[in-house]
């Protein structure tokens, strides 16, 4: 029976989730503060760890770094309000596995709870997994990024069209390639992309991400050791830049290397010789060198944070990703990609986006690039009935971020806009154990273009108001209940009587 563990300071959630994960055959043990869930872990580890971003003793960020110095290879899933998505994205550079979004849904956190017990099978059982790239089973498991999604499209837009005749110019080459853009945008894609198109498309690719290496396994993990090298090191390693003899390794989040793996890192760029820690042989490299940043590594150079040499040795050709948001002509090229995904893992046969959906997808700023569109992409998925994907399966989060482009659209646009009538994961389920398919829980975001009279300026001040408590406690709509000093059924109905309102 899979182990889940619990980490969050939600009673009732934790309660309605235990129930729902028992029913499913699996094995629940639940915490409610960080320091209790690191105990837990060590007296009892779970195959899987289910921790909310925000706890009253620590956040997402430093409890995951202590999960994974205790136990690297579990598989930890963050629950995320959606203004949080930007955090919970840096939060995946430091090994989580995935995350989820308030407000939450059973089985969208049963797919994401099954997809990792799988992974964590598939590298227990085997030293190396080829989706593409080599991924080899590592003792820090949790610093090595997962490569989840091994079939990628690429864009339409001007900017990425720039980018394909980049890649088309550099791959054939030896050249080191400094790749630049926000968290989510796609960089290792683009990474395995050159090496694909290069002639060591046959060798390994072997991406690691530096961000989510302590400074303690950093060399380690790049160079490798030998036995007795240090505590611990109770077998030889090899580290990933000589498994990526013959092929292409790829450094995300380069900058964040400590300095003096950079001083090491230097040699093995200008000689193409490594040294295991604790060896006293040399050995010859052939490798490909691509790295990536979300920060300029120029930038970092000139305040020292990084050595200039290092940048000038890595920049022999660079890429710069632009964010979704500035590439719309893509969003929903991408959109219908995930849909195409998301409809093979859920055995569905969803056909594409309403034009609200298109609209608001194309207007919205997607702070989490390429990962949150794909979440969203999934989470509409699930709920939807039909055959397209309306407005009612969006979050309410992600229409409400577009309300003032939809307000500055023109009249013609405007007269079907978005409503919402999603059934959420609450805590009120805890008192009847089930989803509820009816639920008027959350507030409507129609008739923004009605008349203003001074009944529907009232009961606008009262969304606005209700909608800043929500957004001020990532959408719990308890805590919100209390910020607003009425308790909740109060403002359930409060809720309710909006949407009715609208509805009229």
């Amino acid at each position: 029976m899979n182990k889940i563990l619990i980490i969050d300071d939600d009673v009732d959630m934790c309660l309605l989730l235990e129930r729902f994960f028992i029913r499913k055959g699996f094995e629940v043990k639940i915490t409610h503060s960080g320091k209790r869930g690191l105990e837990e872990l060590e007296r009892n580890p779970p195959d899987v760890i289910l921790c909310d971003f925000r706890l009253g003793d620590t956040d997402g960020k430093e409890l995951l770094i202590k999960i994974k110095q205790i136990n690297p290879a579990v598989q930890v899933i963050i629950i995320t309000g959606y203004s949080e998505i930007k955090m919970a994205v840096e939060v995946m550079k430091h090994g989580a596995y995935d995350y989820v979004t308030k407000p939450l849904f059973p089985e969208e956190i049963l797919i994401a709870i099954k997809s990792a017990i799988a992974l964590s099978r598939t590298e227990n059982s085997l030293d190396t997994v080829v989706t593409g790239s080599l991924q080899t089973n590592r003792d820090a498991a949790g610093s090595r990024k997962q490569n989840k999604n091994s079939a990628y499209i690429f864009g339409e837009s001007k900017e990425f069209k720039d980018i394909l005749r980049q890649m088309d110019l550099v791959a054939p080459t030896n050249y080191s390639v400094i790749i630049t853009g926000e968290t989510g945008s796609g960089k290792e894609a683009i990474a395995q992309e050159i090496h694909t198109r290069s002639k060591r498309s046959k060798a390994p690719f072997v991406a690691i991400d530096c961000g989510a290496l302590s400074k303690e396994l950093s060399a380690s993990e790049l160079f490798g050791h030998e036995k007795g090298a240090f505590t611990g090191a109770l077998n030889q390693k090899t580290g990933c830049l000589e498994l990526a003899n013959g092929g292409t390794i790829f450094l995300d989040e380069i900058s964040n290397l400590p300095y003096d793996v950079q001083v090491s890192l230097l040699r093995v760029v200008q000689e193409r010789k490594l040294r295991r820690v604790g060896g006293n042989k040399d050995i010859d490299l052939d490798i490909r060198i691509i790295v990536a940043s979300n920060e300029q590594l120029w930038d970092a150079a000139k305040t020292g944070m990084f050595r200039e040499d290092l940048y000038h040795r890595f920049n022999e050709f660079s890429i710069h990703v632009p964010p979704l948001r500035q590439r719309s002509d893509d969003i929903l090229a991408f959109a219908h990609f995930f849909l195409d995904k998301s409809n093979m893992e859920l055995d569905k046969d969803v056909k594409g986006f309403s034009a609200e959906v298109e609209y608001i997808f194309k207007h919205y700023k997607w702070p989490g690039n390429l990962r949150e569109l794909k979440n969203v992409v999934k989470r509409s998925a699930l709920l939807v009935n039909g055959d397209v994907i309306d407005v009612k399966a969006l979050p309410f989060e992600l229409v409400n971020h577009s309300k003032l482009a939809f307000d500055a659209h023109t009249d013609d646009e405007a007269k079907n806009p978005p409503t919402i009538n999603q059934p959420a994961f609450t805590t009120e389920d805890a008192a009847d154990e089930r989803h509820p398919q009816n639920s008027a829980d959350i507030l409507d975001d129609s008739n923004k273009f009605r008349k203003h009279t001074f009944k529907t300026v009232s009961i606008d001040a009262e969304y606005e108001m209700i909608l800043d408590a929500l957004k001020k406690v990532n959408f719990n709509k308890s805590k919100a209940a209390n910020l607003l000093n009425v308790d909740r059924k109060t403002l359930y109905n409060k809720m309710k009587q909006y949407n009715e309102f609208n509805n009229q």
